[in-house]
């Protein structure tokens, strides 16, 4: 190994290395003024610029951190480079050539692994390698792979797609050949050890993975054959000191440049619809490595996005239709505060993701579907208000509840209030009940966020989770305080109801129990055939075997009427009549809330419709509302 590289090198590496390019590969910086230029230090989270670069005094600085130094300082702190790694790599960027004293000190071979600058060669020398190999009669199948799905030759070399070849060790051998030892090809992740050194990617086709500077870092390789031992339908490189899946994102080196000059980002979910976004015209386009979107992914975005609160951008992310593609907005939502930009969600109608698109449809398809974004927050709650039956009362609340919790998850309270009254307008409730709840929702403390490490689609042995069985209110909960007296009339004097409660039904009990009550006397001949029997409570406690009606019936058949009251016609009629105007109440307040999801220029037919509904009964509310004082 040569000796230690003189210092006239060294100097010369820090005149010809310019800071604002090299600290532009990882950092979207703009022009500050006074010949200084900032963006987001790469170094600590933060919501507006600090990191400033000076490219006159070849220094760059945090204003936040207290973080800086020259162009290699940077290098070797943000990749985790030696000094020397760092000059030489500079060295070859900008073609300097390292002049080296005889003798000098020698770095000790194996003592840190192999150096990072031979780690990126090995991939640099492998991915040529594979790319080779997709021209080989070997590939047709990796060849017919994309041609199914929309790719030709000039796309494949465009992204620098590959073939492993399905020998045991050609890629192994290949950089042996090269120079490379098997320490480095292992390191690097291209070679595997088990009783002898082999090809970790073999018979499939393969993706070249590339960070902001476009230097190969690993591969991600789409399984081809059948008889492949490996089930897994994508296998990528593992852990490596180049490739931190965490932290890479598939198509960076393409978009970086065009999302700091959009400030727009797209997150697809895999290879081919990053391909397809590109060639379609998206160059925002990224994608995660085999797992979910994280906290360092948006790191990574927000330095290229000069993402903050002064200059807003906006994020969208794609999502395949079916359930686990809704469940993967749910998780991007959980972590939508990691952004001062704007979030967006774009979902295909009928579930086809951008490549599946592309082929179908063409470029422009996919253009429009990312024109088409809605904010993520509305989906997202949409998603939840969309479980449950709006049209139903104790629908909406649950649906208040729920998607409640949600709207307390976010850390950014700037934005609680537009999600809350965006929720009262879905669920069709007025604003100040849905901040009530949020209030509620706020006391009782912030809720579990999803995992966002798990994984994106969804197993096939994976069980449905269960939900959690409703607990019935309690009996005497003022709520049904009509109900249960109206009861106690049916059950103890049913003659004394006669014709008035003809018109009630088991509708009218909102109570399961009570209206289980109900339905006993009703199957058993109503208040008619029990005015005629004197064993009608009996008759009506041998009809059930529910346990819990039984016991109510008992209670209502011993409970005294409210304040041993007489069982006359003006008491018959306020609970009767009440009753059924609760009833009709309901049914308005379901009708307004449809009537606030309803656009009256997109439906208007339905919207006038429902509103003479709303008349009718609003008029006969105000008839039964009289009966029922006397009138």
């Amino acid at each position: 190994m040569a000796g230690k590289i003189k210092d006239s090198s060294i100097q010369e590496v820090r005149e010809r290395a310019r800071i604002d390019e090299v600290v532009g590969d990882y950092v979207m910086l703009r022009n500050a003024g006074g010949g200084s230029m900032k963006g987001l230090c790469p170094f600590h989270d933060e919501k507006s610029p600090s990191f400033n670069v000076t490219p006159a005094r070849q220094f760059c600085h945090c204003f936040g951190c207290g973080k800086g130094g020259d162009v290699i300082w940077f290098l070797q702190e943000h990749d985790g480079l030696g000094f020397v790694e760092a000059v030489e790599r500079l060295a070859d960027r900008y073609g300097v050539r390292l002049d080296r004293e005889e003798g000098g000190e020698r770095e000790q071979p194996g003592s840190r692994g192999p150096q990072r600058s031979r780690l990126v060669e090995v991939n640099r020398v492998a991915q040529e390698f594979y790319a080779e190999q997709l021209a080989t009669p070997a590939a047709v199948e990796a060849r017919r792979f994309l041609a199914e799905r929309g790719f030709d030759q000039a796309a494949a070399a465009h992204f620098g797609l590959g073939f492993a070849p399905r020998d045991g060790d050609a890629a192994t051998r290949h950089l042996q050949g090269r120079g490379f030892t098997t320490d480095e090809a292992v390191a690097a992740g291209v070679t595997a050890v088990g009783r002898s050194a082999y090809d970790r990617f073999r018979g499939r086709l393969l993706w070249p993975i590339r960070d902001s500077s476009n230097s190969t870092i690993g591969f991600g390789a789409r399984r081809l054959f059948d008889d492949d031992r490996i089930e897994a339908k994508y296998l990528n490189t593992p852990e490596t000191t180049l490739y931190k899946k965490s932290q890479v994102l598939y198509g960076i080196d393409l978009a970086r440049r065009d999302i700091g000059r959009l400030s727009q980002a797209v997150i697809v979910e895999g290879y081919t619809d990053v391909m397809a976004c590109h060639l379609a015209g998206i160059t925002t386009a990224v994608a995660t490595c085999g797992t979910a979107f994280g906290d360092d992914h948006a790191r990574v975005l927000r330095r290229f996005m000069l993402d903050h609160d002064e200059f807003r951008g906006e994020v969208v992310f794609t999502f395949d239709g079916d359930e686990a593609g809704q469940k993967a907005a749910e998780r991007a939502f959980s972590g939508d505060q990691n952004f001062a930009s704007q979030t967006y969600v774009a979902v295909e109608p009928s579930g086809m993701d951008p490549c599946d698109l592309r082929l179908a449809q063409g470029d422009e398809a996919v253009r429009e579907l990312i024109a088409r974004r809605v904010p993520l927050y509305r989906f997202v709650l949409a998603r939840i208000v969309g479980r449950f039956d709006l049209d139903r009362a104790d629908g909406r609340i649950d649906a208040l509840r729920e998607a409640a919790k949600l709207v307390t998850s976010v850390r950014d309270r700037s934005k609680v209030e537009a999600f809350t009254r965006e929720l009262a307008q879905m669920i069709g409730i007025e604003v100040d009940e849905a901040r009530a709840e949020v209030r509620r929702a706020l006391a009782r403390g912030p809720q579990k966020a999803p995992d966002r490490a798990a994984p994106q689609h969804r197993t096939e042995e994976a069980a449905p989770a269960q939900a959690p069985q409703r607990q019935l209110p309690p009996l005497r909960d003022p709520r049904f305080a009509i109900e249960r007296e109206t009861l106690k009339l049916v059950v103890q004097h049913p003659g004394s109801v006669g014709r008035t409660i003809d018109d009630v039904d088991a509708d009218d009990f909102t109570h399961p129990t009570y209206r289980g009550v109900w339905q006993l006397a009703a199957e058993a001949g109503g208040v008619t055939a029990g005015s005629a029997d004197p064993a009608w409570v009996s008759r009506l406690r041998d009809a059930t075997t529910d346990e819990v009606t039984a016991r109510a019936l008992g209670e209502l058949a011993t409970e005294p009427l409210i304040g041993n009251a007489s069982p006359d016609p003006a008491y018959v009629n306020a609970h009767v009549y009440r009753l059924q105007e609760l009833t009709v109440q309901r049914r308005i307040a379901d009708l307004k809330s449809k009537l606030q999801r309803t656009n009256p220029v997109d439906a208007a037919d339905d919207y006038n419709r429902m509103f003479g509904d709303l008349m009718v009964l609003e008029q006969q509310r105000r008839t039964l509302r009289e009966r029922a004082i006397g009138g």
